[in-house]
């Protein structure tokens, strides 16, 4: 029994009569007289049953608002369920809570006109809401285009979540928002009231050599760094390493760029790590995955399994610090599909981490194609990251 979250793992096949009654086991398991919010992921093992699984669940574990998408892989507790066959499913009692779910779609990214557009089109403004916790679908979603516009209608909020996966043969993925099954857009809910949204965004590097300030761009090419070439400073920064760091950054060396500059110093958390896409000895250049601006703060970043662990690790310290004395209802943990065993060389990993460092705390997830998070006060859609959204007390 538990006060405000409980959390199963059903992993049989359809079978009406048999989830309904789990799902009325799993509901009798909250004390709370009302459920606020039900979070589901599921397997492509049930894309066939999916509506009828949403409305046994609804109706039976009493969930009035539920929000959920499909992945390969998932994640409850301190398990990580990777390429298994079935669906997880958290019911939420958020004291204080005011939540409101919503479908967008691509048309509607491709429409939208402004800040103004997306507040009539969700019911909300930026100040009605503490933060979003969202998934969309990978295949027929701009989901860059989207967070753009999203980032100026709720300025400063966070919006954290993930990119379904599923069939990738079929290009196909599913989300759901209640009853509905959709194959397109993205499904996100408000938080607000009395309960907000805290996150980690693990993004499996850790920063070598010093920060440095970008002197010259151009597009996406960083051409001076402190007035020297972007090359030779990268160079220097890889050669300055210990044998055994440059055995490890062969293939694995990033750009993390400084989002907030009014920052007095710069920690782990404060870059948005993109790829190093090219470089040119010649003329000096380095070609990265994003728009560099001119002064903007740097650091070049190093990504391996252990970088991985110890980013993470250190984040989660930093968060348990920040809600001693807070209430934490429960979570939802994001991951990218490239993390897991195949990176770390084992299993939960990431769910293990979130328990030794903030548990034991009721825990659901998902493996993605995509990660979303803020990183200071704006959102980006990232890569091999670990995205935790946790259901707080307001402060």
């Amino acid at each position: 029994m538990s006060e405000f979250v409980v959390s199963g793992h059903w992993k049989a096949d359809f079978d009406e009569a048999a989830l309904r009654a789990w799902a009325q086991r799993l509901r009798q398991g909250l004390r709370a007289p009302r459920v606020s919010l039900g979070l589901l992921f599921m397997t492509p093992h049930y894309f066939d049953a999916a509506a009828r699984i949403l409305e046994v669940l609804r109706v039976h574990a009493e969930i009035p608002l539920l929000l959920g998408c499909s992945s390969g892989s998932l994640i409850i507790g301190a398990r990580e369920i990777e390429d298994e066959a079935g669906l997880v499913l958290s019911l939420l009692a958020l004291p204080g809570a005011e939540l409101r779910g919503c479908h967008f779609s691509q048309e509607q990214v491709e429409e939208a006109n402004g800040p103004g557009y997306w507040a009539l089109e969700t019911g909300l403004t930026a100040e009605q809401v503490n933060g979003w916790l969202a998934f969309t679908d990978p295949f027929h979603m701009d989901a860059e285009a989207w967070l753009h516009g999203w980032n100026e209608a709720y300025a400063a909020k966070p919006i954290v979540g993930g990119l379904a996966s599923g069939d990738f043969a079929q290009r196909s993925t599913q989300l759901y928002l209640d009853g509905d099954v959709f194959e397109e857009g993205g499904v996100a809910v408000a938080v607000a009231g009395e309960v907000e949204l805290q996150s980690v965004i693990s993004q499996g590097c850790t920063p070598i050599g010093q920060t440095w300030t970008i002197t010259r761009t151009e597009s996406n090419i960083i051409h001076k760094i402190a007035n020297r070439p972007a090359y030779d400073v990268l160079q220097e920064t890889f050669a300055n390493l210990p044998e055994q760091e440059q055995r490890k950054a062969r293939g694995n060396l990033f750009v993390g760029l400084v989002v907030n500059e009014y920052l007095e110093e710069f920690h782990r958390g404060d870059f948005l790590v993109r790829n190093i896409l090219d470089g040119d000895p010649q003329s000096g250049g380095l070609a990265i995955g994003a728009l560099p601006r001119q002064g903007q703060t740097m650091q070049f970043q190093r990504r391996s399994a252990a970088a991985a662990g110890e980013d993470m690790t250190a984040l989660l310290d930093q968060l348990s610090k920040r809600l001693t004395g807070r209430r934490i209802y429960g979570g939802c943990l994001c991951t990218c599909n490239g993390r897991g065993h195949r990176l770390f060389g084992h299993p939960n990993h990431d769910s293990g981490l979130v328990q030794e460092k903030l548990g034991p705390i009721e825990l659901v997830g998902f493996f993605c194609n995509g990660e979303i998070g803020p990183i200071g006060e704006r959102n980006f859609l990232h890569g091999y990251t670990a995205s935790l959204a946790l259901f707080t007390k307001r402060a």
